[in-house]
């Protein structure tokens, strides 16, 4: 009696052990399936980032070219230029060619 009741608790034990290893590798092949999960969104993020900085460079890029051209539209040269092209103003000693064409 006492054997078998020595049997029935190991029986029991390799059952509850079994059943313990079978949970355990389950919760340890879903924490690897997030894991990959995770680093693919991750992966998909640091692209997102650096595409932005990209786009803030050339940003900046273009607010310094505008900086400078703010300050190139109130120089003199930039306002004879206008008047040349623009108003077709010369200077009073100026000679202008024309093409025949």
């Amino acid at each position: 009696m006492i054997l078998k009741r020595i049997r029935k608790t190991r029986r029991t034990r390799r059952t509850g052990l079994s059943l313990i290893a079978v949970i355990v590798m389950i919760i340890c092949g879903i924490v690897f399936y997030k894991r990959q999960e995770l680093n693919s969104v991750n992966a998909e993020a640091e692209a997102n980032i650096a595409k932005l900085e990209s786009k803030i460079a050339d940003e900046e890029e273009k607010a310094e070219e505008i900086e400078e051209m703010k300050a190139y539209v109130h120089t003199l040269k930039f306002i004879e230029e206008m008047a040349r092209e623009k108003l077709g103003l010369v200077y009073k000693d100026e000679i202008i060619f024309k093409s025949e064409d």
